[in-house]
């Protein structure tokens, strides 16, 4: 009997540890509703109490509140407004299984971006920021978009990228708010799993805001403080986001964050493509990069095999969004603070770029090395035989793995 009863618990205990890692969404809110009931039964027979009492702890069991409470220690993200006086406090686990955007608003004025950032920004728009040739990576459309991308790869630090997007029907001020707009991007952006507004500057239109990033199974979530500004000239934008120092937000050991942080936008008004000689179209340089902690040369292979894939899914977003400005008559916070920004004249940026004295970057009409890829080719397959024998001794991981490697290398040599 013994014998037939040991595997049987055994296979039970496995099926509730496997049933638990991969829940169903059903399963949670049966979960909930089962806490709710209780709670409300408990209620009934005790006295009220603080936040150390039994009840608090049964409502936000397995929370970080609950802990807190038990070990009278606040280990939630702590939000100090030194102008007002008030604490805030944003929990770790409020991102998990989440994409909506919840904001925690410190009032106050930021020094995170200054003029420094608009003058670097408009040299990586000029290409006179003394920078290495770009070299072009892709070439792609569909019928309301054009899609341009070139990287290089300083002496020092991580890949740099560069790309122009022109989306037909679209006004300047449309797309700025769209990329603004955290509270929409989850419809488009499925790698956004939690946002949070740290602090805001309802004067300069500067935010500090909080993201988390969902990234594939090899590569854990990642934490990014950024602090973001936008200027105005005759009817374009510079939008300039960046990491910053987050000492507001302790860091934590999970998710991991990512100090180097570059990505900011010029968007202007342009001709349609259709050549109607109007300016109905929207054109955004794009200038990008990060240090996300993991090889250089095997980030710059999932870049180049993903962009396209992650490209095309701005244009519907941005269609989406569109039809949502237009049957809402609120605007999202996020989307406000883009109207909020900083009104400069032509005449004022060119006083900024009068001490200039960097050389001109190039760019290269001509394809990446074929040596490169193979290199990068090489270097992936070597990340991926580690990955495999670190996992486990089963084929079935060995076999998956491998085939992402051929995959990944046979899209490789497709022309872009």
């Amino acid at each position: 009997m013994m014998l037939y009863l040991v595997p049987f618990w055994v296979a039970f205990l496995v099926g509730i540890l496997v049933g638990w890692a991969w829940k169903p969404k059903w399963a949670e809110l049966l979960t909930q509703k089962l806490s709710s009931v209780v709670s409300k039964s408990l209620e009934l027979s005790l006295p009220p109490s603080s936040s150390m009492s039994p009840m608090f702890c049964l409502k936000n069991f397995g929370s970080s509140s609950c802990l807190n409470s038990l070990n009278m220690q606040p280990e939630a993200w702590v939000i100090d407004n030194g102008e007002q006086g008030k604490t805030l406090s944003v929990s770790p686990s409020e991102y998990d299984n989440s994409s909506t955007s919840r904001s925690v608003v410190n009032e106050g004025c930021s020094s995170a971006i200054t003029e420094e950032d608009l003058k670097h920004l408009c040299q990586l728009v000029e290409m006179r920021d003394g920078g290495p040739t770009w070299m072009h990576m892709m070439d792609r459309s569909t019928p309301n978009m054009s899609y341009q991308a070139w990287r290089r790869d300083p002496k020092t630090g991580p890949p740099q990228y560069r790309s122009r997007t022109v989306f037909e029907n679209a006004t300047a001020r449309m797309v700025r708010d769209f990329f603004w707009d955290d509270e929409f991007r989850p419809k488009w952006d499925d790698m956004l799993a939690y946002s949070a507004t740290i602090e805001e500057c309802s004067t300069t239109g500067t935010m500090v805001v909080q993201w988390i990033r969902k990234f594939p199974f090899f590569c854990s979530d990642r934490e990014y403080i950024i602090g973001r500004r936008i200027w105005e000239v005759d009817g374009s934008y510079y939008c300039v986001t960046k990491g910053v120092t987050g000492a507001s937000v302790p860091r934590r050991s999970k998710p991991r964050r990512v100090d180097l942080y570059y990505s900011s936008w010029y968007i202007r008004a342009v001709e349609s493509r259709r050549g109607n000689g109007q300016l109905t179209a929207c054109e955004v340089l794009l200038f990008h990069h990060e240090d996300m902690g993991i090889p250089w040369e095997i980030a710059k292979l999932g870049v180049r095999q993903g962009m396209w894939g992650t490209v095309k899914k701005i244009e519907p977003g941005l269609c989406a969004y569109q039809k949502e400005r237009e049957s809402l008559a609120s605007l999202s916070q996020s989307a406000y603070m883009a109207q909020v920004n900083t009104k400069i004249s032509m005449e004022y940026l060119i006083s900024l770029k009068s001490n200039e004295d960097l050389s001109r970057s190039d760019v290269d009409s001509t394809s990446e090395n074929p040596l490169a890829q193979n290199i990068s080719r090489a270097l992936i397959y070597g990340g991926l035989i580690v990955l495999a024998c670190s996992l486990d001794h089963g084929a079935l991981s060995k076999t998956f793995i491998f085939g992402m490697g051929r995959k990944l290398t046979d899209r490789g040599n497709r022309p872009s």
